[in-house]
């Protein structure tokens, strides 16, 4: 995997090494056991996953599939990246996997997206400062370091959820792979 200046891993082969679901669930299931895991384990737990069924109901088929799909390209695409070792049928992430944790940040299909969110917080601030400035909002019973802290306290509040939801819904920390 090829790096950038900072030893970090490039990110166009970052996000080509995470374009592929079973690649993300093979991260999400090492990440949740913390502990170095059997293929068996994870080629089980994949297509339990892929099937959207429980692991033992996945049909012998089912779970060949995935092993081998897991044992011949996925595996050995994460080792050579530097992002698991893989040897003896066990699989466990390297530190440098923590370096994906940039990129592994899921943002849930019913929500919008932070940016938009914090653009349209920076609107209403500057509009309830812009009001304080020309004197529309009364400074008698609020003065104006009020309104300021009124209009910047959203963002305060804003950033503590974005911080817990950013944290909540990385790969690894859901029963379920997003």
């Amino acid at each position: 995997m090829a790096t950038s200046n900072d030893g970090s891993p490039d990110q166009g082969e970052v996000f080509d090494l995470l374009s592929n679901h079973r690649r993300r669930y093979a991260i999400h299931f090492c990440k949740q056991a913390e502990r170095p895991v059997s293929l068996s384990d994870l080629a089980e737990q994949v297509a339990a996953w892929e099937q959207d069924k429980e692991v033992d109901e996945i049909e012998w088929a089912e779970r060949k599939r995935v092993y081998t799909s897991l044992q011949q390209t996925h595996l050995p695409t994460l080792a050579d990246a530097g992002m698991i070792d893989y040897e003896d049928g066990e699989v466990e992430l390297t530190e440098r996997a923590e370096e994906l944790e940039v990129y592994l940040d899921v943002v849930p299909s019913d929500s919008i997206p932070w940016g938009v969110y914090y653009l349209g917080l920076s609107a209403v601030a500057y509009v309830v400062l812009g009001a304080v400035w020309a004197d529309v909002l009364p400074t008698e019973t609020v003065s104006t370091l009020g309104w300021a802290a009124l209009a910047v306290a959203p963002f305060a509040v804003s950033a503590a959820v974005h911080v817990y939801q950013s944290r909540k819904y990385r790969l690894g920390e859901l029963d379920k792979p997003p």
